[in-house]
C-alpha cells in the first residue's frame, strides 16, 4: 500500500488576512492624524435669534484690537471664530460680546477646534480628547448636603401624619421634627380620643398606622411615653444614592447649558461629586452656575386665617401670606428663556411639562381674578457650615385668564439675572444643596508643559527600545520596530475613536508602559525562534514553531494584565481610569501588532524563500 504524503506550507497568510490588517492599520492611521495637528482656540457663537455683525466685520474688529483670527466658519447652528493664539481667547470673547446687538439671543462659548484638514474632519475623525491635567481647566469637589433631603422627608411626613390622624379620629396628637431624620409623636392623655380609650390603645393605634403606611420609618417607644420615628438605615442609603445620582444628572445638564464639552462629572465617595472642566478659562462663571441651588415655586396667595398658610418676604421685605404647599414646583419646568416684556423689563418665559401644565391649567381656571405668587428659593451655608434655605417672593400677579403649559414671570431682576435664572431652570434645580469644598485650577501653560514632558518621555523610551531591538535581533529586529510603531499608531487611533476616552498625564504613563508590553511580545516570540534554531530546525520551521509556542504565554500574560486594567478602570476614578484605559487598549493593540502584524511582515519578506513542502 502506498504511503500518503501530506504537505504543510509554513509562514503563509490568506489574502483576506492581509486585507483586514491593511484596512485596520489604515483606518487607525487616519484616526491618529488629527491628534498630530492638535487644536486651535476658538469662540463658538450660538444663535437663537440674536443679531451679530458679518464675519468680515467680526474679523476686522478683532484684528483692530490685535487679536489674530485664523478663520471664521459659518455653520448651520453656530459661527466658529478660530484664533491663532490661545492666550487671546478671553479677550476675543469680550470683544465679540460688545458687538452683539441682542444678547438674549446669542451664546458665546470658549472652545477648541480641531486643526486637522477639513477632509479628515468631514470623515468624522477628531483629535484625542485631553484631560484636565493636559489641557488646563478647573476641578471642583462638591459636597452634597443629604441632611436637607432627610429633613424634607421629615417635614413631608409631619404634614401627612396630621392628616392621617384626623382621618383616624385621633385627637390632640402633636408631631414635631426633633432632627433632620427623627420625629417625635406626642400622644394625648387617656380619655382624649374617647371615654373608653387608654394611652396604651392610642399608642398601639398610632404605631400600627405608621408601620402600615410608612414602613421606611423605624417606630420606637420613648421613655417619656411618646413615639419616636427615624428613617431606617436602608432608606437613608437609598435616599442618599438617589439624591447624589439626581444631582449628578443635573450637574451634567448645567454644564451642557454652559457649552462646556468633554467635562467629567462623577461621584466620589458617599456624598461627594467631582467635576473636571478641561479648557475652562473662566472658572468663576462655571462656579456660580454649578454651585447654584435656585428653584422656583408657585403659591396661592392667602388671607389671614384661611387654612394652612405661611409667610414669605417679598423683595421689599414685606410679608406675603401664601399656602403652605405650592401649587407647582420647579421640577415641572422643562424650558425657560429670558427676554424683555412689553414695558422693557426682564422676564422669564416658562414652559411646563404635560403634568405641570394640567396642574397650572386646573388651578388658574378655578382662580381667575385671584393673586398667585412666584417664590425664588436657594440654599446657603453660614460661617458654621450649617445649611439653610431662603425664600423670596419675586412677583405677585393676578390671574387674568386660564394658564397653560406656557406663561411668563417678571421680577427676576436685570437681564443678566433673568438669563442666569433661566439657565438654572432649564438645567433643573438641585434636589439637595451642594457646597464647593475644593477648587483646583490648572493653567493651559502647565498643561502644555505636561504634554511636552510626557511625550518626550514616550519618545525617549520608544527610541531606546527601537535601537535595542535593531541591534540585538538584527534582521528580525526591524520587524519588531515596524510592529511597535504600528502599535503606537493604532493606540492613538483607538483613543481618538472611542467615545468618552480622555488622555491624561497618567494615561501618557500608560503609553510608555505599553511600549514595553508591546516589545515584550516580540521578545518572547524571537527568543522561541532562537531556541528552535538551536534545536536544529530550519528557519521556516523555527518561525512557525516560535509563533505557535509563544502564543499561549503571550495570551496568558496579557490576559492577566487586562484583568488588572479592567478592575482599575471599574473602581478607580480620574487619573487611575486614564492609566487603566491606555494600558488596556495598549494590551489589545500590542497583541494585534506583535502576533498578527509581525507574522504578516515576516511572511511577505521571507515567505517566498522559506515556504517549503515538508513530508509528514
Amino acid at each position: 500500500m502506498r504511503k500518503q504524503k501530506n504537505t504543510k506550507i509554513f509562514n503563509h497568510y490568506s489574502a483576506w488576512k492581509y486585507a483586514v490588517l491593511i484596512t485596520t492599520v489604515f483606518v487607525m492611521l487616519l484616526s491618529a492624524i488629527p491628534t498630530w495637528y492638535g487644536e486651535d482656540a476658538a469662540i463658538l457663537i450660538g444663535s437663537k435669534g440674536g443679531v451679530i455683525s458679518s464675519p468680515l466685520a467680526m474679523q476686522h474688529q478683532l484684528e483692530e484690537k490685535g487679536i489674530k483670527v485664523k478663520r471664521i466658519d459659518l455653520r448651520a447652528d453656530k459661527t466658529v471664530v478660530v484664533l491663532q493664539d490661545e492666550n487671546q481667547q478671553t479677550a476675543a470673547k469680550a470683544t465679540l460680546a460688545e458687538m452683539v446687538q441682542d444678547p438674549s439671543g446669542l451664546t458665546l462659548t470658549l472652545a477648541l477646534e480641531a486643526a486637522a484638514p477639513l477632509w479628515l474632519q468631514n470623515m468624522g475623525f477628531e483629535p484625542i480628547k485631553l484631560g484636565l491635567d493636559l489641557r488646563g481647566g478647573v476641578q471642583f469637589l462638591l459636597d452634597v448636603d443629604v441632611d436637607q433631603v432627610y429633613k424634607a422627608q421629615g417635614e413631608q411626613l409631619t404634614d401627612e401624619l396630621h392628616q392621617l390622624f384626623r382621618q383616624a379620629n385621633i385627637r390632640a396628637v402633636r408631631v414635631e421634627q426633633v432632627k433632620a431624620e427623627r420625629l417625635q409623636v406626642r400622644l394625648p392623655v387617656s380619655g382624649t380620643v374617647s371615654s373608653e380609650a387608654t394611652s396604651s390603645e392610642v399608642n398601639n393605634t398610632v404605631r400600627k398606622l405608621i408601620r402600615t403606611q410608612y414602613p421606611q420609618w423605624q417606630v420606637t417607644n420613648g421613655n417619656d411615653g411618646d413615639i419616636y420615628l427615624s428613617l431606617k438605615d436602608s432608606e437613608k442609603t437609598a435616599l442618599r444614592n438617589l439624591t447624589v445620582q439626581q444631582n449628578l444628572q443635573i450637574m451634567r445638564s448645567r454644564i451642557e447649558e454652559l457649552g462646556i464639552t468633554e467635562a467629567l462629572v462623577q461621584r466620589q465617595g458617599e456624598h461627594r461629586i467631582r467635576i473636571e472642566l478641561p479648557g475652562v478659562q473662566d472658572p468663576a462663571a462655571a462656579k456660580n452656575v454649578i454651585g447654584a441651588t435656585a428653584s422656583l415655586a408657585f403659591y396661592a396667595v392667602k388671607e389671614q386665617g384661611s387654612g394652612s398658610t405661611m409667610e414669605l418676604k417679598n423683595q421689599q421685605g414685606q410679608p406675603v401670606r401664601v399656602g403652605r404647599n405650592p401649587i407647582l414646583a420647579g421640577d415641572h419646568i422643562i424650558d425657560a428663556r429670558a427676554g424683555f416684556g412689553e414695558m422693557g423689563m426682564a422676564e422669564v418665559n416658562i414652559t411646563l411639562d404635560s403634568s405641570g401644565g394640567k396642574i397650572m391649567s386646573d388651578f388658574s381656571r378655578h382662580n381667575i381674578g385671584k393673586p398667585m405668587a412666584t417664590s425664588y428659593s436657594e440654599y446657603s451655608r453660614d460661617s458654621k457650615g450649617e445649611t439653610s434655605q431662603s425664600h423670596e417672593i419675586i412677583s405677585v400677579a393676578t390671574i387674568q385668564s386660564q394658564l397653560g403649559m406656557r406663561f411668563r414671570i417678571t421680577g427676576a431682576g436685570s437681564m443678566a439675572d433673568a438669563q442666569e435664572l433661566a439657565l438654572l431652570l432649564r438645567a433643573g434645580s438641585l434636589t439637595a444643596p451642594v457646597t464647593i469644598v475644593e477648587e483646583r485650577t490648572i493653567g493651559p501653560t502647565l498643561g502644555a508643559e505636561n504634554i511636552e514632558n510626557g511625550f518626550a518621555a514616550l519618545g525617549l523610551g520608544l527610541g531606546v527600545t527601537l535601537l535595542f531591538m535593531a541591534i540585538w535581533y538584527r534582521r528580525l529586529g526591524w520587524v519588531a520596530n515596524v510592529a511597535l510603531i504600528t502599535n503606537m499608531i493604532m493606540l492613538f487611533g483607538l483613543l481618538a475613536l472611542i467615545p468618552g476616552a480622555v488622555l491624561t498625564l497618567p494615561g501618557i504613563a500608560g503609553l510608555v508602559l505599553t511600549v514595553g508590553m508591546a516589545v515584550d511580545t516580540n521578545v518572547l516570540i524571537f527568543e522561541r525562534i532562537k531556541d528552535k534554531l538551536k534545536e536544529g530546525r530550519c528557519f521556516a520551521q523555527a518561525i512557525d514553531r516560535g509563533f505557535s509556542s509563544a502564543f499561549g504565554t503571550i495570551f496568558d500574560a496579557n490576559f492577566t494584565t487586562m484583568i488588572t486594567a479592567v478592575v482599575l478602570y471599574a473602581i478607580g476614578n480620574g487619573p487611575i481610569q486614564g492609566f487603566a484605559l491606555t494600558l488596556g487598549l495598549g494590551l489589545l493593540t500590542s497583541m494585534f501588532t506583535g502576533i498578527f502584524a509581525s507574522r504578516a511582515m515576516i511572511n511577505l519578506v521571507w515567505g517566498r524563500d522559506l515556504r517549503r513542502n515538508v513530508r509528514v
